[in-house]
């Protein structure tokens, strides 16, 4: 069993302030796979005076001086890269496949690119007779969540170090054992004393000191809508900066013009990936009204082809979610859709045949169903698709507006004229067309409810920077 009981602070590994702990549960066995310290306010000033000093030097460093040390961190983690592999299979019940070629290699991917983006990234400009400077914004508090663990910390952190910020980092505390793992690769890649801090712990104990810290200077959230708020309001008396990336209900339009099988397919393994614990998830599939019978066959027959087990064994293709809490709500709004009358197409309540232990789901479809039911309007992060009808493109727009989030659409169709159209007018930040996604250097984040600012690429660093303009002096 793994016993992670420190803290990561001015380049050492330090003692909590105060002595607390808890355990790390993996959730397909339901047992204890770890044990880590939870950090306090005591914590957070000793990292906030640690990242503070650090700021006065890291920040004048020279493009070239940060250019090497995202190398030396991109090549120190290929070292660890199949150990944070296991770690996130391990915490968070993602099968090895997953792990190994999405979650662990989507932190590398995104150092890679943030270095990369780095190397001609121009942080002066000249306008008419005056310059404008871009320059770090000080000290940066990172809360990341537990469904793509490493993905968010390395979309944080390389954008932060790559403009010269120096950066707190709280990884959630159901799925720790990546980010300190992560901590790890940085300490030995080099990164200066105070640079990198990383404290475990929740959001009461951590998120909140860190929120409100006055030394800290911005704070990048991603998880819930409901804990994104908190930490906007917790930073206000200090008028910091919050970017947040937050929840999501995506709409799934399917055209009449596309091959329906192959869209319904691409629609039924992107929901099911990392067990629908994503906030783009395409978790709202809009058909035509006289398409719907034939679009719900097909999604039970893709569905079945789903395999549900041990995220070690070679055949899984879904592991189970994240916890028992997460469990019980999913359990709950799969039964509160079949009491308001979605029609239940495949899945269902309760464990999967043949599994009794675990926090496993049964791949579920809801037909039938309307945008005012709550498995329609609710995030339910978990393995459950909703398929809803429609008349006219008109009113599948309409219907995929009509939710307070905004992270993602998706557009399936052959007439690239219409897909671009319909795109034009959805209310999100990010549009997929026929299952292609956004690559690295696109920026990432929603509209309305779903957040604010934009990870990914060179819209990533924006969030880190402030602009100072020196009139007169070109």
């Amino acid at each position: 069993m793994r016993v992670y009981d420190k803290f990561y602070i001015n380049g050492q590994w330090v003692d909590p302030v105060v002595a607390k702990s808890m355990d790390v549960i993996n959730p397909a066995t339901e047992e204890v796979c770890a044990t880590i310290s939870i950090g306090s306010s005591a914590d957070v000033d000793k990292a906030a005076i640690a990242a503070r000093a650090a700021f006065n030097t890291f920040s004048q460093t020279s493009k070239q001086e940060r250019i090497d040390l995202l190398s030396s961190i991109c090549e120190t983690y290929q070292k660890y890269y199949n150990d944070i592999a296991d770690a996130i299979s391990e915490e968070m019940g993602a099968p090895t496949k997953l792990a190994v070629n999405a979650q662990a290699a989507m932190g590398i991917a995104h150092m890679s690119t943030a270095l990369e983006i780095l190397k001609s990234y121009v942080f002066e400009e000249t306008a008419g007779s005056s310059l404008v400077f871009k320059e770090p914004i000080g000290v940066c508090g990172l809360i990341t969540p537990w469904n793509w663990p490493v993905n968010q910390i390395s979309c944080k952190v390389a954008p932060a170090l790559a403009v010269g910020c120096t950066v707190i980092l709280k990884p959630s505390e159901v799925a720790p054992l990546s980010g300190y793992l992560f901590s790890k690769v940085l300490h030995e890649a080099g990164v200066p004393a105070g640079v990198y801090n990383m404290i475990n712990g929740d959001g009461p104990g951590v998120g909140t000191a860190l929120s409100c810290h006055p030394e800290v200077d911005m704070m990048s959230f991603t998880g819930s809508t409901r804990a994104g708020a908190l930490v906007a309001q917790n930073a206000a008396p200090t008028v910091k900066r919050v970017t947040q990336e937050l929840g999501g209900k995506s709409p799934n339009i399917v055209l009449a013009d596309v091959d329906l099988e192959a869209a319904v397919t691409r629609s039924i393994m992107s929901m099911y990936t990392n067990t629908g614990q994503s906030c783009n998830a395409p978790s709202r599939m809009l058909v035509p009204a006289d398409k719907m019978d034939e679009a719900a066959a097909l999604a039970a027959k893709v569905t079945a082809s789903v395999v549900v087990g041990d995220p070690k064994a070679e055949a899984t293709t879904m592991g189970p979610v994240v916890s028992e809490v997460q469990f019980n709500k999913i359990q709950s709004l799969i039964q509160q859709g079949i009491d308001e009358g979605a029609t239940l197409v495949c899945g269902g309540v309760g464990r999967p045949d043949g599994i009794d232990k675990g926090f496993f789901v049964k791949p579920t479809v809801f037909a039938g169903v309307n945008n005012n039911m709550t498995v329609a309007r609710e995030e339910i992060f978990g393995p459950v698709l909703t398929i809803l009808p429609y008349d006219s493109i008109e009113e599948a727009i309409e219907i995929a507006n009509d939710t307070p989030y905004g992270l993602a659409g998706y557009i399936q169709g052959d007439d690239m004229e219409q897909v671009r159209a319909v795109a034009s007018k959805i209310r999100a930040g990010n549009i997929n067309v026929n299952g292609q996604s956004g690559d690295l250097n696109t920026p990432f984040g929603g509209y309305k409810q779903s957040g604010n600012g934009r990870e990914w690429g060179a819209h990533g660093f924006t969030d880190f920077l402030e602009i100072k303009a020196v009139s007169g002096a070109s």
